[in-house]
């Protein structure tokens, strides 16, 4: 059995600075620390952090009036900021500038006149947050047959923004309902996708096309960008699978199997991926490396989180 492993893979730099600001927060900030939901959407990263005293809550209800909480990488609201400020919470915001680069877009728009249609997943944090900055401005569509229930109050002032984790090719289609539906909308860029998400999908097709039986995606089911990878190997007419580690792995899935492909979600870690190289090595696999494209992006630290610290300039 022959095994490639693709890059880029795993961590994005939002994700990076995410958990640098938990961990300098363990470091630096006196006990205890609550996250806001899920620091990122990757069950051996939250576990991680648990085990170290972190204490994950779903509602600032949940952190006593004055203590320490961290905003996840996805966002967060204004009606959140708000109840933070309310009950004298300190707070270090750990959203990734690209989710924080959306919100600010639906601010500009909304002051320009503009409703807004967002593509994406109703459930997602990250949809959840970039809703409520102007809850009665965005609607939410999923699908393209969500599109024929719009209504807008003026149709020549519509704009399409998207959820930053899914990728050109999901959303091209749902964005052509929306552009014949209103032919004057301002479409979304593509610097609204995340980097990562378009790498992570463009290395999985060009990993395809080097003919793989098999791919295996390392990341949580609550990952929609994980989700995603497996859904672009299942569109190109190769099996995969999503798995949070090398436990899960079922060895009928390898039975007369010669080519896999191994990849990893942008909020899963490193070490996962090769505990899941130990293991099928274990089975006799031989093991190489495809490279799609060098990825150097990388976000600076909080001030709130600087300042908190005393720690050093913004890396």
């Amino acid at each position: 059995m022959q095994v490639t492993m693709v890059r880029p893979r795993g961590f994005c730099a939002g994700v990076v600075r995410a958990i640098d600001i938990v961990d300098i927060a363990l470091e630096k900030c006196a006990p205890p620390i609550y996250v806001r939901k899920e620091i990122v959407h990757n069950r051996a990263v939250v576990d991680n952090f648990k085990e170290r005293g972190v204490i994950f809550i779903d509602s600032l209800q949940e952190a006593p009036e004055g203590s320490l909480v961290i905003f996840s990488a996805h966002g967060v609201s204004p009606a959140v900021r708000a109840e933070a400020k309310a009950r004298n919470l300190k707070v270090i915001d750990a959203t990734c500038p690209l989710v924080t680069k959306v919100h600010l877009e639906v601010h500009k728009y909304v002051r320009d006149g503009y409703t807004i249609i967002l593509i994406g997943h109703r459930e997602h944090d990250e949809v959840e947050g970039t809703t409520g900055e102007a809850p009665d401005k965005i609607q939410v569509v999923g699908s393209v047959d969500e599109v024929a229930t719009l209504t807008v109050p003026d149709p020549n002032k519509v704009v399409c923004l998207t959820q930053t984790t899914l990728s050109v090719d999901e959303t091209k289609d749902i964005a052509a309902a929306i552009k014949r539906r209103f032919p004057n909308l301002v479409s979304p860029t593509k610097d609204d996708i995340c980097y990562a998400t378009q790498n992570r999908q463009d290395a999985v097709k060009e990993l395809i096309s080097h003919g793989m039986d098999l791919l295996l995606v390392v990341g949580s089911r609550n990952s929609s960008n994980s989700i995603r990878l497996c859904e672009v190997a299942r569109a190109n007419g190769v099996a995969s699978h999503l798995i949070d580690n090398a436990s899960e792995i079922q060895p009928v899935w390898l039975e007369n199997v010669k080519n896999v492909g191994l990849t990893a979600g942008a909020s899963a870690p490193e070490y996962l991926v090769q505990d899941v190289i130990k293991y099928l090595q274990g089975r006799g696999a031989t093991v190489n490396e495809l490279e799609h494209i060098k990825e150097d992006v990388s976000f600076a630290l909080p001030r709130e989180l600087l300042a908190m610290t005393g720690a050093s300039t913004p890396v």
